[in-house]
């Protein structure tokens, strides 16, 4: 959602194919509802509370609509697919290194992917908000991006005859309320499950996946990087200061905690699909993968909390020559998943 930016997991292929799949005639096991949540499997457990928002059919195509409709900011400019473009694992594309919102309002944060949150305990950059159900409540509040306030965004939704008659539908009530709004946006971005990249079809058992220079780039990437970006989610879910930032300007986790400990701390992102989601870093300072590796290895500075696995003693900790950049770049390009950027289950009905 736009705004699990600046601060979801599609299920498994199995979830997300467009059909329904079932067993052998005369099978006693029940069908599958490719809108059913399916934990991948060699996924961790699920964070999300699932128990009190199960995802359904009605449900996630009444979350998908309201993901794409701009009436839902001030000046019904603004959606949250304006930030999250599924080509781009839902992150922006590079024409917007940082959010935008209403009347072209810049934010000072890249908008990150949006995939896998069903895993995750915390969200935006700094960890602002501790449950995904309350994520998109940022982003309408947010002066610099939908610019409007929750209570009138379900006013809206209230109003609007088409939207009353779905949430009935979904939900079986008659006045929409705050809470049901934020279950139908979890349903639609808890459905965006990234688990079937060459990666995952090697780690699943095919072992004709990936190149030999990308499992040499495998082997290097749990060398020097996997302290971090730890497989198969590739984030260990942890915030740390990189030294991304020359100054530190953005205070990052701080914000939230006040811990001084915190400062210029952000949440390690998931490489997944980091081919595609140009501009990295929370500031957007990189273009590419190797001006990213050229920052670990020669572009780190000491400065307040630097990460210890990143600096230390008067060096970056991490040495890579020029050929083994190569191959953990193109390790990195084998977490692209097509068929997540691809899924049609996620295009705009509007669009059809």
């Amino acid at each position: 959602m736009k705004s699990l930016h600046n601060k979801v997991v599609w299920p498994s292929l199995v979830a997300i194919l467009v059909v329904w799949m079932g067993c052998d005639q005369g099978s006693e096991k029940p069908m599958v509802s490719i809108f059913q949540f399916e934990k991948p499997a060699h996924f961790p457990e699920p964070t999300y509370t699932f128990r009190n928002n199960e995802v359904n059919e009605k449900g996630f195509n009444l979350g998908k609509m309201l993901f794409f409709d701009p009436s839902l900011s001030r000046d019904g400019s603004i959606a949250c697919s304006s930030c999250h473009v599924q080509s781009h694992a839902f992150a922006d594309t590079w024409l917007h290194p940082f959010s935008f919102g209403v009347e072209d309002r810049q934010g000072v944060r890249n908008a990150p992917p949006l995939f896998n949150l069903a895993f995750h305990k915390e969200f935006f950059w700094d960890g602002g908000v501790t449950h995904l159900d309350f994520a998109p409540i940022l982003a309408f509040e947010s002066e610099i991006e939908m610019d409007i306030s929750f209570e009138d965004v379900v006013g809206r939704i209230q109003r609007n005859d088409a939207y009353k008659a779905l949430f009935r539908e979904a939900f079986g009530i008659e006045e929409v309320t705050g809470p049901y709004v934020l279950h139908a946006l979890s349903q639609f971005m808890l459905m965006m499950v990234s688990a079937d990249s060459r990666y995952d079809q090697y780690i699943l058992g095919d072992q004709q996946a990936l190149s030999s220079v990308e499992l040499e780039g495998l082997v290097l990437f749990r060398q020097h990087c996997e302290s971090c970006h730890r497989e198969p989610l590739f984030t260990d879910l942890s915030y740390r200061n990189n030294g991304v930032q020359r100054q530190i300007s953005d205070l990052g986790r701080e914000t939230i905690t006040e811990v001084s400990e915190d400062r210029a701390k952000f949440k390690v992102p998931s490489l997944r699909n980091i081919e595609v989601t140009s501009p990295y870093m929370h500031n957007a300072r990189f273009e590419g993968l190797l001006q990213v590796l050229n920052h670990y290895t020669q572009g780190v500075q000491d400065q307040e909390n630097i990460d210890p696995l990143i600096f230390k003693d008067g060096k970056p900790m991490i040495q890579l020559s020029e050929d083994e950049k190569t191959k953990i770049i193109a390790f990195l390009k084998s977490l692209t998943d097509n068929n997540f950027l691809s899924n049609p289950i996620f295009f705009n009905s509007n669009d059809r």
